[in-house]
Order: structure tokens, then sequence, then C-alpha cells
């Protein structure tokens, strides 16, 4: 069946749409602007070029100059639809073109145009004339341009505001983009470069980088002379925040993060790190080379005004001084432990506590130093201890002095001095011993009863035993009872018996006494091999008991008699009665006093261990020999 009317009626409804179409504009508009006009060799600007209802086949060729770097460049399209006095809808299609540009030697210099190619014709935008500076330029960036005139600016009413942020604390100072690699460069960059000595500063290393990183291969760090330097952070993986440098948005991935304590003063220098970067992924990868900027710092003498004498420049920061001691009041022969702590914001590990001191009745054995590092916000603190062991050689009260640790506090641009309060501590005789020695003795007899042996009864303590005689006189002479003789002459054969007796056993006594000798000698070398034993174990208390017997029955073996009572000046002048040499009597008493350290504080490093016993082994088998 035929239709009637359709054609003339989709002829109709297609001039009708026509009518009701929105008006296109019929020329296109193109043109280019830049943000500012002056600028300097190290400031970046922005060129925008605009092209306003360019058909799809409409190619646009950018300008390019050898004056000019092109840093990023980006491309962006929108619709924009106008009303205006009830007329049809004016629609057009706006595209932009962004190229952020860089100066590459001042002087006057000009953009060239852009271009349009369209059906065979070809749109120039007009050239940009540009004044260029040495450096950096103090005009901020305003719209200047030929084609169209500037958008209102929607904050010129806040020009003049307070700044919210003015309290915030300032960034690291922007790094400058390098010419040649600014798709990936590296940058050291310090927290502070005005500084005292012993001072922290703190070094940062970063890559900036807009392209994929695979790795990072090698890092050779800056060579730091002149400095203390602590490792603060070290990275194991690649972990980037986003910044944005002149514009251009970065990831940055932190490679090390290391603290500074200048020790002279001066202008210090710090030359460039370097290191070997791989870009990409899989078999696309990419490896570069890339070298840091350089750093200076102006490190300042602290000030001599107030200095208190002998301090030294690493006594810098904010330090509390305190004392640890185990007990105040103990018998004699148990030990004392003495910790000087010193905590506080510096050089942790290259500050020194003040040295404990005491009475000469208090032995006091040389320290163990342990550090503790609890960085917070990038800056060093933490904790050294100093601990002591302290052991009594007589009874009564003594005084341990109080401390003092003068330092410079560089946030408050003075001297302080932190102390300590002086320890009192109470000696007492062990069980069955004496009690203090008089206060009225000469230092001569002090010493002297220093060297006698502790915890004893003396002569003075013990009463004399009663006994009551009686005499009778007798009634006969003695040379006239009749076993007078016999009792006279008696004697004498008894005499001569004991003596033929005598050196018979005599003979006998001393082949047993060196048999049993021999036998203490070879027990005692058979314990040292035990101590072997036990050298490498976690029981150093064991292996210095061990050596110690060793030790002990060795020399009683050697002497024939008891030494374990007898005090170390007691001992060597015993030794020395014997004959034996004095470079071994200063082995015995160097392994009897590491024993007794080992014993009581807590034992020392293995090196320590093996010298001890070497020591040992050496007496025996040198006064064998």
């Amino acid at each position: 069946m035929r239709r009637t009317g359709s054609g003339r009626t989709a002829l109709l409804a297609v001039l009708a749409l026509l009518a009701t179409a929105p008006a296109w504009a019929a020329d296109i508009e193109f043109y280019q602007t830049v943000d500012r006009t002056e600028v300097g060799t190290n400031d970046t600007f922005k060129l925008t070029v605009v092209v306003v209802d360019a058909p799809s086949n409409g190619k646009v060729r950018l300008p390019e100059s050898d004056d000019f770097e092109i840093l990023s460049s980006s491309r962006g399209s929108q619709r924009s639809i106008s009303l205006s006095g009830g007329g049809p809808a004016v629609i057009q299609d706006i595209t932009r073109h962004e190229l952020l540009m860089r100066a590459t030697r001042p002087g006057r210099m000009t953009i060239p145009p852009a271009t349009l190619t369209v059906g065979g014709r070809t749109l120039r935008t007009d050239p940009v004339q540009m004044t260029v500076r040495e450096g950096r330029s103090g005009n901020t960036p305003q719209a200047q341009q030929g084609g169209r005139p500037a958008l209102p600016d929607p904050f010129r009413n806040f020009r003049n505001a307070p700044d919210p942020f003015r309290d915030e604390p300032e960034e690291d100072d922007a790094p400058v983009i390098p010419r040649g690699d600014s798709d990936l460069f590296l940058r050291a960059s310090l927290d502070r470069d005005d500084l005292y000595v012993g001072e922290q500063a703190t070094l940062s290393l970063y890559i900036y980088s807009r392209v994929d990183l695979s790795s990072v291969d090698a890092v050779t760090m800056p060579k730091l002379e002149g400095f203390w330097t602590e490792e603060v952070e070290s990275p194991t993986q690649l972990t980037g925040e986003q910044k944005v440098v002149d514009g251009i948005p970065y990831r940055a991935y932190l490679l090390r993060r290391r603290a500074l304590f200048p020790v002279k003063s001066g202008t210090l220098s710090i030359s460039a790190a370097e290191a070997d970067i791989t870009t990409g992924f899989l078999f696309a990868g990419h490896r570069v080379h890339r070298i840091s900027n350089a750093l200076k710092v102006k490190v300042r003498p602290l000030p001599s005004s107030g200095a208190p004498p002998n301090m030294s420049n690493a006594n810098v920061g904010t330090w509390r001084l305190s004392l640890d001691v185990s007990q105040t009041r103990v018998e004699l022969g148990q030990p004392i432990t003495v910790k000087v702590i010193l905590d506080g914001v510096g050089n942790v590990k290259n500050v020194t506590p003040p040295k404990l001191t005491g009475p000469a009745a208090l032995k006091i054995y040389e320290p163990t130093t342990t550090d503790r590092l609890t960085p917070n916000r990038n800056r060093i603190q933490g904790r050294r201890v100093v601990e002591y062991l302290v052991m009594p050689q007589r009874t009564g009260t003594f005084t341990l002095p109080a401390l003092q640790f003068p330092f410079f506090d560089p946030s408050r641009r003075q001297y302080e001095v932190a102390r300590t309060d002086p320890v009192t501590v109470t000696v007492e005789a062990g069980a069955g011993g004496v009690s203090s020695l008089p206060s009225t003795m000469t230092p001569s007899q002090v010493a002297d009863a220093a060297n006698e042996q502790k915890n004893v009864l003396t002569a003075s303590g013990l009463r004399p035993v009663r006994h009551q005689a009686h005499f009778v006189g007798p009634t006969q002479p003695v040379w006239l009872r009749p076993y007078f003789l016999v009792g006279v002459l008696a004697p004498l054969g008894l005499l001569a018996g004991v003596a033929f007796i005598g050196g018979l056993r005599g003979q006998l006594a001393s082949r047993s006494q060196a048999g049993q000798g021999r036998q203490q000698a070879k027990a005692a070398r058979k314990r040292l091999a035990e101590a072997e034993k036990l050298k490498a174990g976690a029981d150093a208390g064991a292996f210095y008991v061990e050596v110690e017997k060793a030790m002990v029955g060795f020399l009683e073996a050697q002497l024939g008699s008891p030494v374990g009572g007898l005090t170390r000046e007691a001992l060597g002048e015993k030794l020395a009665a014997a004959g034996v040499g004095a470079e071994a009597r200063t082995r015995v008493l160097f392994v009897l006093e590491a024993c007794d350290l080992g014993r009581y504080g807590g034992g020392v490093d293995p090196g320590e261990r093996r010298k001890v016993l070497a020591t040992a082994a050496a007496v025996m088998e040198g006064w064998a020999g």
C-alpha cells in the first residue's frame, strides 16, 4: 500500500529542526597568552594556547624556540553555552594547550606564534614579547594576553586579609629543577644551615620523579668531613609523596636522612650525593645516574662568655643528670652498683657523663657504657648510662660526692649545669665480723687496717684464761729420789730416738707433700680445662668462679699453705716472699681481680674471658717451667 504525504512531512520536520537549532559561531578564535611577561632565568611561567570552535581535523603546532625550555605540557577541552536576549543559544568548543616554560638566558626575547592548520589554511597567533632577567624575578604571575581580556579574579577581595597560616612552620626551601634532567633529579636539603658547634642539623636526600621508578641500585652519600653523624631514617622500600615544584607535580621519595653534629666552627661544605636509579618496569627499564646539589653550613663557635672550663663541644643540647644506686646500706664484702644516667636531646653517643669518684675505702672498678637512642621528629635524643661496680674495703659511713655536667642549650643560647645530690653509703660488718674502725686512727693506721683480713676477730677481743696456782714444798730433794737418774738419762735416749724417727718421717713426708702438691696442681689445671668449656656460655659467673678456684688451688699447691682468705696485698707479699717474680705476681693478681669483677659485675665480653683464661694458663705453665 502506498503512503502519501510522508516525504512532505519529513521535509517539514527537518526545516522546523533547523529553524530551532542554536546558531554556531562561524569564525575560529585562535590566540596565545602568558601569565607574565617579565621573568627570571630561574623562574617558570605558563603559556596558554586557546582554540575556539576548531574542526576535528584541525592541527595545532605549539611554539618552539631555543630561548625557552618546555618543562611540561597539558591539553584540556570544554564546551561553553551562552544565552543572550532571548535569541538562540551560542555553543562553543574550547581547547586549551598549557605549557610550563622557562627561559634559557637573560635578555629581550620573543615567543614565536603557534599555528593552526585547517582545510589547507594556516592560522597564526600573535608572538609574545618577554623580558628575562638573571636569577629570579619578584613579579607575581598576572594574566597578560592580547586576544581576550583576563577573567575577573574571584579572590580580589581577600588580597589584604590576614594569612590564616602565618604561624605554620615553614617547609623546606623549594628545590631548583635542573635543566637537563627535570623528569628525575636528586636533591639534598638541610632543616637548618646556621647553627652552633655540636648542635644537630638534619640532612635529607630525596628523589623527585615524574616517571615510574623500578629500583634504586646504589646510593653514595656526601662526604661529611667535620661532622659527627647518626642515621635517623633509611627506608628499605620506595614510598613516594606528592609534591609540587614550580607548579609541576612530582613524586618525592626519601632515600636517606641523617643527623649531623658539627665538631668545628666555620663554613663547612657538604659534597653532592649520587645515586643509580632504574626507571620503568620489567624489560622496559632504563638506568640513569643522578647527582644532587652540594650544601654549605655556617657553624658558629660556642659563646666564650660564661663558658665552664674544659667543657666539651659535644655537651650541646638539653640534658638531665641522675644517679641510680642499687643500695646504700650493705655488709662488708657485698658490691654496690652505681649508674650515672645522662638523658636528653643531643649527640647521645658522643657525650661524656661525669666520672664517679669516692673515698679510698670504696674501690670503684672501670665502668661499662650503654646507649639507647629514641629519635623524635628527626631529632636525636636518648639516654647514656655509665654503670660502675663499687666494692667496700672496710666498714663505716662514706659519701659519694655530687656530680656536675655543664652543657650549652642552643634553644636558650646559654650555658646550663645539670647536678646530682651526694649519696651516703653505710658499710656494716658481716656475721661474726668486727665493728667499724675508730675515728682517731692515723692515715697510716687506716691504710694498714684496710690491708688486714676483714670480718675476723682481733686479739683485743679475747679474754685471758684464768688459772690459780698452789705451791707445796718437797719433803726430799729430787736428786736423792730413786728415779732421778732414770729421769735424767731417759730424755737423752728419747731425744736420740725422736731424732732418728723424725729424720725418717721427714724423708717420707717430703716425698708425700711433693706428691700431694703435684696432685693439687694437676687438679687445678683440670679445673681450668673445665672453665674453658664455660668460656662461651651464657653464665659468666660460673666461668669466673671456676677460673678463681683453679688459680687458688694452684697457688696453694705451689706455696704449700692456704691463700683463700688473704687480701690482694697480703697475697702479693706472700708470693714475693716465696721468690715469685714480679711479672708472675702481676698476672696472678690480674686474674683474681678480673674474676671478682666478672662475678659481681655481670660478666664481660667473650674477648675479656679469653684473655683471663689465657693469663691463668700462662701463670701455671710459667710456674712449671
